[in-house]
């Protein structure tokens, strides 16, 4: 029998949707943030799910906290300004930061959480929207053991794979380590897929050779829908996220005094393309018209 939690969302955007539907459909009570930047709602509200109008109202109806905005800066924002969710925060309250976000921001944020009597992990999501509302995300999960353990249940209400990277921010470390190499492997492919294109190899052709050998995988998959058909669906990401997401990365290989170079070159190539709002198959045509 499910342990049913009083679970509260900031951040009903495309992955935040999926995520209080699959919430909701596991037996959970669920509240939201109000927000502008909201998916459409109406159908959480009529599955049972209810509208709060600040961070300091969600956190003081429920046991759980559940983070799921655009980085760092939204983070520190929704927890610490004024009428944040801090504020409202229960005793052993348990903030769960689904985010991509800097380490060392959330350091110093799971520090503030715990000096205010809270918990906190990091659960860093892959996967994509649909996923999402299958309950069949990806978590990457920082945190003590001991409260990783406690959340487990929880957390199976909207993942299928969930991987304990280790202590807190080791979870969004490895989320953009991840990410690093999903979206380098996707700069990679849209650079041949260019020059595919302008040499004129046919779009068979390069998914039937790529698909066969060193090409092949999921982020192949992802774009295949675009490289045969000019079809961006197959990976709902923005270049505006993995401009930011690249740009998190520089800064903890900069932190960790490590090579980056590639993922330099990676991020300047993303931050390159005048459409931030374009997804990343679209990159491919961008390249294309160059």
């Amino acid at each position: 029998m499910t342990h049913v939690r009083q679970v509260g969302l900031i951040g009903v955007g495309l992955m935040g949707h999926g995520l209080a539907s699959s919430l909701l459909r596991a037996g959970h009570h669920v509240s939201f943030l109000e927000h502008p930047g909201n998916q459409p709602v109406e159908d959480l509200l009529a599955a049972g799910a209810t509208a709060l109008p600040s961070g300091k109202a969600v956190a003081q109806s429920v046991d759980v906290v559940i983070l799921c905005v655009t980085g760092s800066p939204q983070v520190e924002a929704v927890l610490f300004e004024p009428n944040g969710v801090l504020e409202g925060l229960k005793p052993n309250g348990v903030v769960v930061d689904c985010s991509t976000a800097l380490p060392s921001s959330t350091a110093q944020v799971a520090a503030k959480v715990v000096k205010a009597g809270g918990r906190f992990m990091d659960a860093a999501m892959t996967r994509t929207p649909k996923e999402a509302a299958e309950g069949r995300l990806n978590l990457i999960v920082g945190a003590p053991k001991a409260l990783f353990d406690d959340m487990h249940p929880l957390l199976e209400a909207f993942a299928e794979n969930i991987a304990y990277a280790g202590e807190v921010g080791a979870g969004h470390t490895l989320k953009l380590l991840h990410n690093f190499v999903s979206l380098g492997f996707s700069a990679v492919l849209a650079e041949a897929t260019a020059a595919s294109r302008k040499a004129g190899i046919g779009a068979d052709a390069l998914l039937e050779v790529l698909g066969a050998g060193g090409g092949g995988g999921v982020v192949l998959e992802r774009l295949r829908p675009y490289i045969a058909n000019n079809d961006p669906s197959g990976f709902r990401f923005s270049v505006a996220n993995a401009s930011k997401d690249l740009g998190y990365y520089h800064t903890m290989t900069h932190d960790l005094a490590v090579e980056g170079s590639i993922a330099a070159a990676v991020r300047d190539l993303y931050q390159s393309v005048e459409e931030q709002q374009l997804s990343i198959p679209e990159v491919i045509g961008v390249l294309e018209r160059r």
